[in-house]
């Protein structure tokens, strides 16, 4: 299974992004996807999840200004973020949790996943 992140780059304060994430490999559903963020110097904070039932929670940061969306049948996870700030910096990683997909050997397994980092970058 692999988590694939994209969409990061260098923007304005004020203007809008949107990362994407795909999960794929041999996987038959995940129950929730989400982004974190990690700020240097500051730990990996959780800034919005959504669930197989299209749930979804939100950090109070980016309340109002990011929106979380999925594509179940796709596996995938977007982020639009808009009016960003300059403390919106960080590298944001994707993350699937509780992903059940098919092993080697053909059995079902439950993990959480992880994508790598995408770098977000908001200059003032």
């Amino acid at each position: 299974v692999q988590l694939q992140a994209s969409g990061g780059g260098l923007v304005q304060a004020g203007g809008s992004l949107r990362l994407s994430c795909a999960a794929s490999g041999g996987i038959l559903d995940i129950d929730v996807m989400g982004w974190y963020r990690q700020a240097p110097g500051k730990e990996r904070e959780l800034v919005a999840t959504i669930d197989s039932s299209l749930s979804t929670t939100y950090a109070d940061s980016v309340k109002g200004r990011y929106t979380i969306s999925r594509d179940n049948a796709k596996n995938t996870v977007d982020l639009q973020m808009n009016s960003l700030k300059p403390e919106d910096t960080a590298v944001y990683v994707c993350k699937a949790k509780r992903l059940r997909s098919y092993d080697r050997k053909g059995f079902v397994s439950t993990k959480d996943y992880w994508g790598q980092g995408t770098l977000v970058t908001v200059s003032s």
